[in-house]
Order: C-alpha cells, then structure tokens, then sequence
C-alpha cells in the first residue's frame, strides 16, 4: 500500500512539473514570437522552415491513409443506419459536418502526437543528455528561442494545415464508397455536404486544429527539457510525450465540444 502511494505520489509531482515546464515554455514562446521581434531579435526564418518540412511535409503520407480509410469506413456505417430511415442520400451531410468539425482535428492530432510530439521529445532529449542544451545557456543563448520557437512555430502552422488535408481525405473516402457501393451520385453527395456544412464547423474544426497543435508543440518539448537519466529516460520521455498529448488533446476536445455546442 505504501508503494502504491509512494509510487502516485511521484506520478503526481512528475505531472505537476511538466505543467510547470509547459507554462515555462509557452511563456517564453509568447515572448520571443510576439515581443523580442520589436526589440531587435528576428525569429528564426530558414530553421522554421525546415521544421515545417519535416513536421508538415513528412507527415502527408500519413494523414492522408488515415483519414482516407477513416472515411471509407465511417460512410459504410453511416450509410448503414441512414438506410433505415431511407434517407441514404444524407450521407455525405453526416461526413462533410463529422469530419471538418470533429473527426479530422481529433485524428490528426492524435497522428502528429505520435509522430511529432515524440520525435520533439526524442530529439530535445537527446540533446540534454548530451549537454548540448547546456553548452547553448553557457555562451547566453537562450534556449526557448533556439530550439523551441522554430519547432513550436512549425508546429501551429502544420498541423492545421495537414488537418484541412484530412478534411479532404476523408470526405473523399466517403465519396469513393458512396458512387462505388451506395449507388449516390457524386452531385448528390457533394450537395449535401455542403449544404450541410456552416461557417461555425470550419472555424470549429480550424480552433479545434490550432489548440492540438499547441498540445502536441508543447508536450513535446516539455517531455524533452524534462529528460533525465541517459538512454533510458530518452525512452521515458518519448513515451510521455505520447501519452500526454493524446490524453490532453480528447480532454481538450470533449470540453472544447461542450462548450462550443452551447456558442
């Protein structure tokens, strides 16, 4: 029993630094993106840049199969429960409105956790362990501008981006099984999709995006910063980053949900 408690406690006190390292980081994040500019310290234009590569460009693949297949099958199911009440033809309003509001942010998110927020964790770990994070504070460089700017930045601006891909991909998916399977006209589908959709589901799903991002930018990074113990806590860090991001982003996502539903 005391272990149990010993062992939540130090989970406890592990949460509360990382909260602790995120607030940090985003601190500094604001003041070296919004403030610092004006006193004479650009941003980092060619390394952001290789970021979004890397963080974007890198990861299109990717979302693009997800949301594709996500699509496919969710457009069977729904296909399936619409043709009860004989009003099949409604499916591409269920896809268009599901997937830019909802389902596009969320599987997007949960993707770039994967593969964004532990490759952040990975790399910035790598670093501290290596006392590269410390040689850059002792020639009084800050850290926050050299390493976490152009990857935070990378960050919010690829993820949104990659999520309206996901838009596509997946409306798309529900289109190929509605001409193929469904026997729906591609005018019908697309129709109703749009007819469907108001401008509230796409800023909806654009704050969605934007809000992930931020979570997956800043768990890994914070994991990073917060490695300790050489190889292995390399692979703890990684680790958490994951796990944190993807919890914190349904977290977001159910609240954001809630009280959007009420705007």
């Amino acid at each position: 029993m005391s272990e149990a408690l010993a062992g939540l406690g130090r989970k406890g006190f592990e949460m509360l630094g990382f909260f602790r390292m995120s607030g940090h980081i985003l601190a500094g994040f604001c003041y070296w993106v919004l403030i610092a500019p004006w006193r004479g310290f650009p941003i980092r234009g060619r390394e952001t840049l290789r970021q979004m590569v890397r963080v974007g460009v890198n990861s299109v693949p990717i979302v693009f199969l997800v949301n594709f297949f996500v699509g496919v099958t969710l457009s069977v199911t729904i296909a399936d429960i619409l043709r009860t009440f004989g009003v099949v033809e409604l499916t591409g309003s269920a896809m268009g409105v599901g997937f830019w509001r909802e389902l596009s942010p969320l599987l997007t998110g949960i993707i770039m956790s994967g593969y964004v927020a532990a490759s952040l964790a990975a790399e910035l770990g790598s670093m501290k362990t290596a006392e590269e994070i410390m040689a850059l504070e002792a020639m009084a460089l800050n850290k926050i501008r050299f390493l976490v700017v152009p990857r935070l930045l990378a960050v919010l601006i690829m993820i949104p981006a990659a999520t309206q891909l996901g838009n596509l991909c997946g409306i798309y998916g529900g289109y190929v099984v509605s001409i193929g399977l469904l026997e729906i006209s591609p005018t019908t589908y697309y129709d109703k999709a749009l007819e469907a959709m108001v401008v509230k589901d796409i800023w909806v799903g654009f704050l969605k995006s934007v809000i992930f991002a931020f979570v997956v930018g800043l768990c890994g990074c914070a994991q990073g910063f917060m490695v300790h113990g050489g190889a292995e806590g390399v692979g703890r860090g990684t680790t958490n980053a994951v796990v944190y991001s993807i919890i914190l982003i349904i977290v977001a996502d159910a609240i954001l949900t809630v009280l959007l539903y009420f705007l």
